[in-house]
């Protein structure tokens, strides 16, 4: 509302401030073209003298030789000073005074002529006057002033210039003509052609008209000072010589004597100097007086807009209290909604919407409050910002609802995929144990290793949802054998290397989530890895705590790509909004917030990426916890949904670890039969049996089938000469049962088939007997709950 008067009284003290500047700059510009036209007219000065003077030497009066010389130097010197004057660019009309000066570029030629006796009166004393007349015509911007004092004293300062060339050339001119007896007529001229007595009367004329210009643009007492000098003595005397000169026009013999001419006139134009030295001086102070008077000027206009503004930002300040006070209270009351009351609204939506059972909706925020002494305007931006409030916790609401009806559709479609797959596993197991032929059986053992598979990316379904999974243990289980586990669950096992793990127990809690977690970061491994390239498995004790490292020799990531992991596997980032390649990391990092087992990636020393899994405290347990041996705790807090490819406990680790075991020994049998335990290997690579062992780990953990006594380790494996017969997919061939079936001896023993090697009990190692005693364990307690079960059926 203030603003147009504002505009327009700033429009017009700029303009009168615009126009205050002009004339200050215009007479600052003056002053200086005072001082550059007062340094021309002592250079004009100079070489009216030395034209003078040469003009006298010329015309024969040799007495002038030493004062030609004297008038050159001071001549020099006034050309240095004007020189200094005019470098300065910002000056007005120094471009011009420099082309001026162009005109004496070959004065030291001339002078050189002269001092020779070579050069011509005439021409000599025109280059002079022309070099002079340009000096003189130099306008130096004199008619663009305003002022008209200061323009009559300008025009006055040219007038008396003029007027003093005229005096200065009849001086020189008429110098020559007394120094040779008379005028040179036409005819005695030769070339230079005109009458020097016509030139005479023209000079005469122009020093008359130049006077009556002065005349009319000085002061009084700038005329009064140009009539004392006309009537001196000496100018006196100079003109009864120049009548005695105008008499001469018939060329009569002229007796006056040239010094005395020269002394004369000399003195007139001294004197005429010095009167144009005092309106120089006048012009200067006028100008002096206009730059001072449009300074104060341009102060009390600056003082008065700034009053103007001072009044007017007051005024500003008011109205605009009036307006800031109510927008201010408004705004923490939008920072109040935006920062408090909303979010806090959306929680309680959220907590209320995550209880299924509860169908209550929470109170909405209170309303925004209109500020006292608000106007409409600010009651209309408080009653459109409640509206915003009240839209956004009713989308809030809505997705709170989306969000719970998403979440349960998830978790039941996981629950539903986890049972399917369940049951294909079970399944598939009981073909396994029924399939007689080694072809067949390696085919499902691959089907078996793929379901595991898709088994475990159901539970990550159930696991970014939110839903817990249902497989869990109820006593401790070894490390190596959870991570046995994992790899059961990732599909290029054979790829991967356990190196040294130390022995600890997990808590049977959490031996499915940490199984899981390692499966995905080995997974993940396993697919930035070259395929000729192992993933190594290290298993460290760190103080109280275990350390899992999984170290691959992949492409690696950047700095920046590796940051975004890390955040990943923190739970700092939503998956719905992630990038679907990432599942795994949001899956690992939700286990390991649950788990409170941190994990991080970082670049391995050579290549690739390790990936640290850090168990505390809380999730181990100690070795005295275990009661016997490892697979005397695999009983399955629920056995309809136990793990089925996950490998679980003792049987798990003795029938994964006995696979490598037995190629060995077959393999690397000597003469009696007997392998030697000391050459197996330190570093235990995966074996590409886990899927034999996987079936043999499912009949012990209470599978259903025909028996137990087809786990690892219940019979010797017959062992060819040449090798166990493998699969087109890298898999043992599994002997009919027949084949397999070796029968036990009595007390002394009954011969076994021709090429069979059975090894002596002596001979087992520890998770070979393990396995046997886990694999008879898991039948027993398998045989108990099917007569249990039966029992139950016929009552």
């Amino acid at each position: 509302m203030l603003a147009l008067p504002l505009v327009a009284m700033l429009a017009l003290v700029v303009l009168s401030v615009v126009g205050v500047v002009r004339t200050y700059l215009d007479a600052a510009a003056t002053a200086g073209e005072v001082a550059v036209t007062l340094a021309v007219q002592d250079l004009v000065h100079e070489l009216q003298r030395e034209r003078g003077l040469t003009n006298g030497l010329l015309g024969g009066e040799s007495r002038y030789r030493a004062d030609v010389d004297a008038q050159r130097r001071h001549a020099d010197d006034a050309r240095a000073r004007l020189d200094r004057l005019i470098a300065d660019e910002s000056t007005p009309g120094t471009a011009a005074v420099r082309g001026a000066l162009s005109l004496l570029d070959d004065q030291g030629t001339i002078r050189g002529s002269v001092d020779a006796g070579s050069a011509d009166r005439t021409a000599v004393f025109d280059s002079y006057t022309a070099a002079i007349n340009a000096l003189n015509s130099q306008n130096i911007g004199f008619d663009e002033t305003a002022d008209a004092g200061l323009r009559h004293h300008l025009g006055a300062l040219r007038a008396l210039g003029d007027a003093k060339e005229a005096a200065a050339k009849e001086r020189g001119f008429l110098n020559g003509v007394f120094a040779a007896g008379r005028f040179r007529q036409a005819a005695t001229s030769g070339a230079a052609g005109a009458d020097e007595y016509a030139r005479f009367a023209d000079i005469r004329a122009a020093k008359r008209a130049a006077l009556a210009r002065f005349d009319q643009e000085a002061t009084a007492q700038q005329r009064a000072l140009a009539d004392a000098a006309l009537r001196s003595v000496a100018a006196v005397r100079a003109a009864g010589y120049e009548e005695a000169a105008v008499a001469a026009a018939d060329g009569r013999a002229l007796q006056v004597e040239p010094r005395s001419w020269w002394d004369s006139m000399t003195t007139l134009v001294d004197d005429l100097r010095a009167v144009q030295q005092k309106v120089g001086v006048d012009a200067r102070v006028r100008a002096g007086e206009l730059q001072r008077r449009a300074a104060f000027q341009l102060a009390g206009l600056l003082a008065l807009a700034l009053l103007a503004l001072v009044g007017e930002g007051l005024l500003l300040v008011n109205s605009a209290r009036s307006i800031t006070r109510p927008l201010a209270e408004l705004a923490r009351e939008a920072e109040d909604v935006a920062s408090r009351r909303l979010p806090e609204a959306v929680a309680r939506l959220s907590r209320a919407h995550s209880q299924t059972a509860s169908q209550e909706q929470p109170d909405e925020p209170p309303p925004v409050l209109v500020p006292a002494r608000a106007g409409a305007e600010i009651r209309l931006v408080a009653q459109a910002l409640d509206r915003v409030q009240q839209v956004a916790h009713t989308l809030a609401a809505e997705q709170a609802l989306l969000r719970r009806n998403t979440t349960a559709s998830l978790a039941n479609l996981g629950r539903r995929n986890q049972n399917l797959v369940r049951r294909q596993l079970s399944f598939i197991s009981q073909l396994e144990r029924e399939e007689p032929d080694p072809s067949a059986l390696a085919n499902l053992f691959e089907l078996d290793h793929l379901a595991t598979r898709m088994r475990r990316n159901a539970e990550s379904l159930l696991v970014l949802v939110g839903e817990a999974s249902p497989r869990r243990w109820s006593t401790p289980l070894a490390v190596a054998d959870v991570i046995r586990a994992a790899l059961a669950e990732v599909e290029e096992y054979r790829r991967v290397e356990l190196r040294r793990i130390d022995d600890a127990y997990l808590a049977g809690s959490a031996a499915t989530d940490v199984a899981h977690m390692i499966a995905e970061l080995v997974e993940n491994g396993l697919a930035f890895s070259p395929p000729e390239l192992d993933v190594e498995i290290y298993g460290r004790w760190t103080g109280t705590r275990y350390l899992i490292a999984i170290v691959d020799q992949g492409v690696g990531m950047s700095n920046a790509e590796l940051d975004q992991a890390n955040a990943r596997l923190r739970g700092e980032e939503n998956f719905l909004i992630g990038p679907a390649r990432f599942l795994g990391h949001y899956v690992v990092g939700r286990l390991a917030q649950e788990l409170g087992a941190p994990v991080e990636l970082a670049h391995s020393p050579v290549t690739g990426i390790t990936a640290r899994l850090v168990l505390p405290a809380g999730l181990l347990a100690a070795s005295a916890d275990i009661a016997g041996p490892a697979a005397a705790g695999l009983v399955a807090t629920d056995t309809a949904v136990a793990p089925d490819a996950a490998i679980a406990a003792g049987a798990a680790a003795a029938a994964i670890a006995s696979a490598p075991a037995a190629q060995d020994q077959a393999a690397g049998s000597s003469a009696s039969g007997v392998a030697s335990t000391a050459e197996l290997p330190l570093v235990t690579p995966l074996p590409l049996v886990t899927a034999q062992a996987a079936t043999a780990v499912r009949a012990a953990a209470g599978r259903p089938g025909p028996g137990w006594d087809s786990a690892p380790g219940a019979a010797p494996v017959p062992a060819p000469p040449s090798g166990p017969d493998r699969t087109r997919n890298g898999l043992v061939k599994r002997l009919p049962r027949a084949a397999r079936t070796v029968p036990s001896g009595g007390a002394g023993g009954a011969p076994t088939p021709a090429g069979t090697v059975q090894t002596a009990a002596a001979d087992r190692r520890p998770d070979d007997v393990r396995s046997m005693l886990s694999a008879f364990r898991a039948g027993t307690q398998r045989g108990e709950s099917r007569s249990a079960t039966s029992r139950m059926s016929e009552e």
